[in-house]
């Protein structure tokens, strides 16, 4: 099994950051694909992934292929695999399925007859069986199944790796960390410059921005992933990788990234949240309304998601605040500035002309990442 084959699943308009991370980390045959990204790595890759990558879902590793057309082939393929290779009999496991033109028509039922076959084959060779665990399963696996085709695959994150760790509330419309990650290295920012969030919530954006630059790790926030009770776990190789991450991370930056919001309540969720992520010195957080933020030294660098709204006259302010925006962004002239638009009408009261777009998904929400290229003769009339 060394190399192996892995794929990454990742939100919709970010597969080319994670093809990128994924070379970064030692991939090879790296692929970019409808719903994430594919490559081959040693062992090793698991551990680095699972600490490293930023804008993933989940680090899967294929561990069968097989043509089933029914419910029996589906039990016969899965009962084929030696299960002791993955976990032990008195480990729990849990099957999440997903079927696109199959001629198996419930996701349950196909997740049921995968159970049923790891359970009936530890119960005929051991005479117990493992038990299901929802909630926090030792072997989480991941069934897809498209037409006639099925991968079953060990799912090595359990927890989505968004999920870092750091949040402990929320507030209206968080974004997603691996989105907030990903935009962070859409704008390509160089790292070595100051930025700022001047709308941050509850400060997603430039947590992960701070993270990213001081090259900190995120999974070494997570208190253990599946793999680390599977029977070929490398326990040293595992130490080893978490170790290089820690001696990696730098304890300071030397140009400032500004965390800003009018929201008193968010801006306490940003500090809570920085400081759990182990970057609250990092970062420069003040409360003030948007079109009254100030920066010294300026950012070279403004990322905002602002508010989208269903349409314009779902909340009559909106226009006003993003003419702020606008009249903000012209005060840093040089600057790059970075917007997240759920609604193209909005954008226009910016008065900027945008440079870049990139489609995103925000949720449910299909976004715009606009680049503006901010220059004092820049207003658009």
């Amino acid at each position: 099994m060394d190399p192996r084959d892995y794929f990454v699943p990742c939100p919709p308009g970010l597969d080319g950051v994670v093809a990128g991370e994924l070379t970064a980390l030692g991939a090879t045959d790296v692929r970019r694909l409808k719903t994430g990204v594919g490559c081959r790595g040693d062992a090793g890759l698991r551990h680095r992934a699972n600490l490293w990558l930023r804008a993933a879902i989940r680090v899967l590793e294929p561990i069968l292929h097989a043509d089933v057309s029914s419910p029996e082939q589906l039990y016969d393929a899965v009962r084929s695999v030696d299960w002791s290779l993955h976990m032990r009999g008195d480990q729990t496991l849990a099957v999440d399925s997903r079927l696109t033109g199959s001629k198996l028509r419930h996701t349950s039922y196909a997740s049921l007859k995968v159970k049923d076959a790891i359970v009936d084959q530890f119960r005929e060779k051991t005479g117990s069986r493992p038990d299901v665990d929802t909630q926090a399963p030792d072997l989480p696996l991941h069934l897809f199944i498209g037409g006639e085709r099925m991968t079953l695959s060990r799912d090595t994150s359990g927890t989505t790796l968004h999920k870092r760790g750091y949040r402990e509330a929320m507030v209206k419309s968080p974004l997603n960390e691996a989105l907030a990650a990903g935009i962070v290295y859409l704008t390509r920012w160089d790292r070595e410059s100051s930025l700022a969030d001047p709308m941050c919530g509850s400060g997603t954006i430039p947590i992960e921005a701070a993270m990213i630059a001081a090259r900190r790790a995120p999974g070494l926030l997570r208190a253990r992933f599946p793999f680390e009770g599977w029977p070929d776990h490398d326990a040293a190789a595992w130490e080893k990788a978490k170790e290089e991450a820690r001696a990696a991370a730098l304890p300071t930056l030397p140009f400032p990234i500004y965390a800003s919001d009018h929201h008193e309540g968010a801006l306490d969720l940003a500090r809570k949240s920085a400081r759990a992520a182990g970057v609250e010195g990092l970062l420069r957080f003040s409360a003030c309304d948007v079109g009254e933020f100030a920066a010294d030294p300026p950012p070279a660098t403004v990322i905002m998601n602002p508010p989208y709204g269903e349409r314009l006259d779902a909340d009559a302010d909106l226009p006003a605040v993003y003419k702020k925006m606008g009249a903000m962004l012209r005060r840093f002239p040089g600057a790059k500035a970075w917007v997240l638009s759920g609604n193209a009408s909005l954008t226009r009261f910016l008065g900027l002309k945008a440079s870049k777009e990139l489609t995103l998904w925000n949720g449910t929400i299909e976004c715009r990442l606009l680049r503006y290229e901010v220059f004092p003769s820049n207003p658009r009339t």
